[in-house]
């Protein structure tokens, strides 16, 4: 079966074209959810990161460092 066949199965049976548009919607929800997950994950490191950074630099105490990382812990 060619994509003309398909596209025109999907358009006639209704049924069909609602189970493919929601396994689709399901799908991209889910790879959306993924790639929240990563970025969000990768803020974080970088956040710890600088706040390391600055306590080295001697810019920030260890105290406070550790006061931001556990505040944004608890929000």
């Amino acid at each position: 079966m060619n994509m003309d066949g398909i596209a025109n199965e999907l358009i006639r049976n209704e049924e069909t074209l609602f189970m493919v548009l929601v396994a689709t919607a399901i799908i991209a929800c889910s790879l959306f959810k993924a790639v929240t997950n990563i970025v969000t994950g990768l803020a974080g490191e970088r956040t710890r990161r600088d706040i390391a950074a600055y306590i080295a630099e001697g810019t920030m105490t260890p105290e406070q460092g550790e006061r931001l990382i556990n505040a944004k812990r608890r929000s």
